[in-house]
């Protein structure tokens, strides 16, 4: 087995963070970056992203304040107008599938009972029907009520 060469490098980010990556030669294998703070009591030894750090108090007499105090206050206005017209489209289309569900179900009574009736008659027609029939072989084997051989001449 041969030893990996690995040279490191570092690179600090825009945020004060050192970046030290290592580069293995003679390797298929590629290694994760791994992220120390430049400067190591900043942040508890943690890399913290710029986002998440606080911003200090603005004064509240300030005009940049009252200004995103003012948007903030818009965009919630908003969010509420956008969350009460879902809820109302959702209740409308509620009621519209109710509607939709009596109609069908209506539907479905009548369309049962008309096939209901169209059974009973196919039954008593097929019932008429093999009453009218006779068996075969049965034909002339049983004498006419008016026969000839009655004395009629």
């Amino acid at each position: 087995m041969s030893r990996l060469s690995q040279a490191k490098i570092t690179t600090a980010d825009h945020n004060g963070v050192s970046v030290i990556q290592s580069q293995a030669h003679a390797s298929s294998l590629q290694q994760v970056p791994q992220l120390i703070p430049a400067h190591p009591n900043a942040s508890g030894g943690k890399a913290v992203p710029s986002s998440n750090m606080k911003k200090p108090p603005a004064d509240k007499e300030s005009e940049e304040y009252r200004q995103r105090r003012e948007r903030n206050n818009l965009a919630v206005k908003k969010s509420r107008m956008r969350s009460k017209q879902k809820a109302m489209d959702t209740q409308q289309r509620v009621n519209e599938l109710k509607e939709e569900n009596e109609r069908l179900e209506a539907k479905i009574k009548l369309l049962s009972k008309e096939l209901s009736v169209l059974k009973d008659l196919f039954l008593e027609h097929a019932h008429n029907l093999a009453d009218n029939v006779q068996p075969p072989g049965t034909e002339g084997a049983s004498p006419a009520p008016n026969s000839t051989a009655a004395g009629g001449q």
